[in-house]
């Protein structure tokens, strides 16, 4: 079992950053790890995954903006986010696959509790 702790969430300017990290209690070496988000009233959304191999995958909505990275040595996870939108503003949560690539949050056994992102206008 691995637990999961997502940090760094705030509130920020429209296009402005933040750095959001995910600290695994176990080693995250071979899972894949996702970030999703949840907008109020809304259905969580996939934002992005990776695995081991540098490979990573993001919704279209946040391609070009967003980076996903992971040290698999601290087992910390992150998320880069750039150019932020109001429509960015969500919780976000870190979520761990044994399944890599997946972008269904169905695919991913062990989630955060999230921690919530607010860009203003």
């Amino acid at each position: 079992q691995v637990q999961l702790v997502e940090s760094g969430g705030g509130l920020v300017q429209a296009g402005g950053s933040l750095r959001l990290s995910c600290a695994a209690s176990g080693r995250i070496s071979t899972y894949g790890m996702g970030w999703f988000r949840q907008a109020p009233g809304k259905e969580r959304e996939f934002v992005a995954t990776s695995w081991s191999g540098g490979i990573t995958q993001y919704a279209d909505s946040v391609k070009g903006r967003f980076t996903s990275s992971r040290d698999n040595v601290k087992n910390t996870v992150y998320l880069q986010m750039n150019s932020l939108k109001p429509e960015d503003t969500a919780i976000y949560y870190c979520a761990a696959s044994t399944s890599w690539g997946s972008r269904h949050a169905l695919n991913y056994g062990y989630w955060g509790r999230g921690t919530q992102v607010t860009v203003s206008s």
